[in-house]
């Protein structure tokens, strides 16, 4: 896998997925709360004021653009019905950054419409949701409402994705999770497997199977999250196989203000950027993100680094950030962000990116 297919998967990225928290944790607007049933709404919304300087073409872009997270918006069903409670989510995710490309046709894509059925047992989700597998290096990652490091021209930007962790790609899935047990969770889920291989008798006979387990705690005044997550799936063309894999994994730690991060992945025949259908080779990639933050006030301050070494795309980056953060109140929050991003071909070592980006945004959810 070259740059090119990073070219490609970028593209993909661009139009189909750029990460989003899952909206349904959020403090959302509930329209209707009887006899057991409700329905609820959340809203993310934001914009950027962004600048970039880029080295390598020698020029200097100015661009009204979205963040790492999109515009989105979310609807959220429970009903109890015995011993289970019923529930789902559908999530309705849209780009700003087209505006001028198709003026009065903004993209939307689906990235959650699933059903959960809960019970002592635990949970068992069924539809579309994030992967497992670098989720809660995403997910928990402190620059999660900045903007990070760019993407292709035009498109959305990358926060630290191909920059110290992969994307949890949005899939079909059934996954189940465990009841909290001591501070440990568990979920195991089998996800439509993508095909990494080329020719007419393509075959995935398993699904992709990612899982995670994560650990909270509060120690002695500090709160403490561990995390460990995998992916494996085999596809086979009749002469050829590919088998991927992939283990993510962190720590993330705060008292009196402070947040320290530390994650990273390292992968086999598995794309460091996101899961697409595309021939792959069994090379190795592997990445790190370390960060530090923090919060007094209504402030916060942040501090990221992390780099990816890739054989499978012959790529190396790193990525440097740093972020403040003012919430106006619980609804409203102001980013100002500037990020030094770099990229090289791993084989020649030639710089193929090297921008410094300044982004300023507002943030508004319900």
């Amino acid at each position: 896998m070259n740059n090119n297919s990073l070219k490609k998967s970028a593209m993909v990225l661009a139009i189909t997925s750029t990460l989003g928290v899952s909206m349904g944790a959020n403090a959302a607007v509930e329209l209707y709360g009887e006899d057991g049933t409700s329905f609820s709404v959340d809203g993310y919304f934001n914009a950027f004021y962004v600048s970039r300087d880029d080295d390598v073409a020698d020029t200097r872009d100015t661009r009204i653009k979205m963040g790492f997270l999109p515009n989105t918006i979310g609807f959220n069903f429970s009903k109890e019905m015995g011993n289970l409670t019923l529930g789902g989510r559908s999530s309705f995710w849209t780009t700003i950054n087209d505006s001028l490309d198709s003026p009065t046709d903004t993209a939307i894509d689906v990235r959650q419409f699933y059903a959960t059925v809960d019970g002592s047992f635990g949970q068992v989700l069924i539809g579309k949701d994030f992967g497992l597998y670098a989720r809660s290096n995403i997910f928990l990652d402190e620059i999660l409402m900045g903007f990070g490091s760019p993407g292709v021209a035009g498109g959305v930007s990358f926060g630290n994705i191909r920059a110290g962790y992969p994307y949890a790609t949005p899939s079909a899935q059934i996954t189940y999770r465990s009841p909290e047990m001591s501070g440990f969770n568990i979920a195991v889920g089998a996800l439509d497997p993508a095909d990494t291989v080329t020719g007419v008798n393509d075959e995935n006979s398993a699904p992709r199977i990612e899982s995670e387990i994560t650990y909270n705690a509060d120690l002695n005044s500090v709160a403490l999250t561990a995390w460990l997550n995998g992916r494996y799936q085999s596809s086979s063309n009749g002469t050829s196989n590919i088998d991927s894999s992939g283990v993510g994994y962190g720590l993330k730690g705060s008292v009196a203000g402070f947040t320290l991060a530390a994650s990273g992945f390292t992968s086999k025949g598995d794309s460091p950027v996101l899961v697409v259908n595309e021939p792959l080779t069994e090379d190795k990639a592997d990445g790190f993100l370390v960060q530090g933050s923090y919060a007094f006030g209504a402030n916060r301050v942040v501090l990221s680094y992390g780099e990816t070494d890739a054989e499978i795309l012959d790529l190396e980056t790193e990525s440097t950030t740093i972020g403040f953060f003012h919430d106006v109140n619980s609804h409203f929050k102001l980013v100002a962000e500037y990020n030094m991003y770099e990229d090289k071909n791993r084989t020649s070592g030639v710089t193929t990116t090297d921008t410094d980006t300044i982004a300023l945004g507002a943030i508004v959810t319900f």
